[in-house]
Parts: C-alpha cells; sequence; structure tokens
C-alpha cells in the first residue's frame, strides 16, 4: 500500500478545510483517514500511480491549504517519504525509483508536529543524524532538484 499525507499549512485546519468542501471531501470518501502528525492527514492508496492520482484531484486545496504533500511507497523505500512532484515524476517514469533518494529535506519531530525543515545531500548512502535533544524522531523526504533549491 502507498500512503499518502498531508500536511496542513500552520494557518489553517486541515481536516476542517479538507472534509468541509464536497469535492475533496467526495475524492478522500473511499479512504480510511489516519491523522500521523499534527494537523495532516494520511491515506492508504493501493499503488504509487493512484496516490499522484489522489494528490492531483486534490491540487486546487493543496495549493491553498497544504504545506506538504508526501508519498511512502514501500516498493522505493518502506521509512522514506517522497514529496507529491516527485513521486509524479517517478510514475511518469521521469526518474527511476533508485535516483530520489540523493536530495533530502529532513523534518524534526516534535509534540506530534514536523518542525524545523533542514535541505541535505545523502552522503554515502546515509542520512545524516540530526542530534538534537528536544525532537521525538525525523522524517525523511526525498524531493526533487527544485523542491531541494527552495
Amino acid at each position: 500500500m502507498t500512503t499518502v499525507c498531508l500536511v496542513g499549512d500552520p494557518t489553517v485546519t486541515l481536516a476542517y478545510e479538507l472534509l468541509s468542501r464536497e469535492t475533496a471531501r467526495e475524492a478522500l470518501s473511499t479512504y480510511e483517514i489516519e491523522e500521523p502528525f499534527e494537523n495532516a492527514l494520511a491515506v492508504e492508496t493501493v499503488s504509487l500511480g493512484a496516490a499522484v492520482s489522489l494528490c492531483n484531484d486534490l491540487k486546487w486545496y493543496r495549493d491553498r491549504f497544504v504545506a506538504e504533500s508526501l508519498v511512502r511507497d514501500p516498493s522505493i523505500d518502506a521509512d522514506e517519504w517522497l514529496s507529491a512532484d516527485l513521486a509524479g515524476l517517478v510514475r511518469d517514469g521521469d526518474v527511476p525509483p533508485e535516483e530520489t533518494d540523493r536530495r533530502l529535506k529532513i523534518f524534526g519531530v516534535r509534540d506530534g508536529e514536523l518542525v524545523d525543515p533542514e535541505y541535505v545531500l545523502r552522503e554515502q548512502g546515509t542520512v545524516p543524524e540530526r542530534d538534537r535533544d528536544d525532537l521525538e524522531g525525523t522524517v525523511v523526504v526525498r524531493v526533487t532538484e527544485a523542491e531541494f533549491s527552495t
């Protein structure tokens, strides 16, 4: 199963914004919604293609209410996420899955929220450690070259 996770912009309550609007509510109605992080919604889809299609269906809402759109496909990596843009490139065959792991955006997790994103390049196949006592963990997101330079 491939997971889509939408992390809300800090200025909105994502669940309210998505579920109070008919089109978004209908797009999400066939999925069991989870909340893996504060102000985030996640659903399990059957494939990378279905995950990217869902992200595309929700584009209008993502542009307005979502800070991060993430996709995790176990056939690419069981623990690391792809940005929705990178997932789309993989689905379309523009980027091979094995070439997605160089550019990373690493979030800290504090009180259930994704915080303090840091852009890093993977060196020698390892993810740099974040040595901060105030973090509960980290979330690794593989990003496109364009996203990495922003």
